[in-house]
């Protein structure tokens, strides 16, 4: 698994387990799927991602999209 996958596995399995506590629980379980879905739209803008560096620590080696180098040395 690289650093992509790991994120966006991550990202789905929130949104997923937020789905069924809002089912199970209550319906406020759904500011965690809009937290997820706003994360991933400020990290797709800026490059940032929390979830990637976290998963860089853990040794997953880097995909394409979440890499701390520059974008020209991936060229």
């Amino acid at each position: 698994m690289n650093l992509d996958r790991g994120v966006l596995a991550i990202a789905g399995g929130v949104v997923l387990l937020s789905v069924v506590l809002t089912v199970g629980v209550s319906a406020w379980w759904l500011l965690l799927t809009a937290f997820v879905g706003l994360n991933l739209l400020q990290s797709s803008i800026t490059g940032f991602c929390p979830a990637a560096i976290v998963l860089q620590r853990f040794g997953v080696r880097s995909g394409c999209a979440f890499t701390t180098e520059e974008r020209s040395a991936v060229r």
